[in-house]
């Protein structure tokens, strides 16, 4: 199932706190566009539909006019200008979304290659609550995970024991 070079332990502890909160005969809108866990998903029972790639600060009608019963949201609001749009504008009243920590000890991702594959938000923990609450949500569920990686230095030892993804299930109040 996490066959390759997919990250292992993300896609595990995701799909787990999914199941732990949404059932498998639920549609999702998936925020994003296709990708290996969207495989995953499908591949648990799960039916999904992903949004088709447009710019989510600029035109979020695929959002508005969906009618799947529970949005997801991995790794997608650190890369927008603007996630309490995103938010506000999502129709149905569960959401599973996870973000990367702020690291104190790493600058905020930024590909050289891909303009599109940049952060501009990566949020401390209470401050993506604080962006659901606002936006009209209420979290019933949170957890987070450290991402360690196979390498020698102090930044690999630093990743091993600070958590660097944080995942929420919220309802809409």
């Amino acid at each position: 199932m996490y066959e390759g070079k997919f990250p292992h332990k993300r896609y595990k502890l995701t799909l787990e706190f999914l199941n732990k909160h949404i059932d498998s005969s639920k549609t999702i809108l998936d925020l994003g566009v296709r990708n290996p866990f969207t495989e995953i998903m499908i591949q648990n029972g799960y039916s999904v539909e992903n949004t088709s790639g447009l710019d989510l600060d600029l035109d979020t009608s695929e959002i508005k006019n969906s009618n799947a019963d529970v949005v997801t949201a991995f790794e997608i609001f650190e890369h927008l200008l603007s996630p309490f749009t995103v938010l506000k504008s999502i129709q149905t009243d569960k959401l599973v979304a996870s973000v990367p920590l702020k690291l104190w000890f790493a600058s905020a991702y930024r590909s050289k290659t891909d303009l599109r594959d940049r952060h501009y938000h990566e949020f401390e923990d209470w401050q993506f609550d604080w962006l659901l609450e606002k936006s009209g949500w209420k979290i019933i569920a949170s957890e987070k995970w450290t991402n360690p990686v196979k390498k020698i230095g102090v930044r690999p030892i630093l990743r091993r024991s600070t958590n660097r993804y944080y995942i929420v299930y919220a309802e809409r109040l």
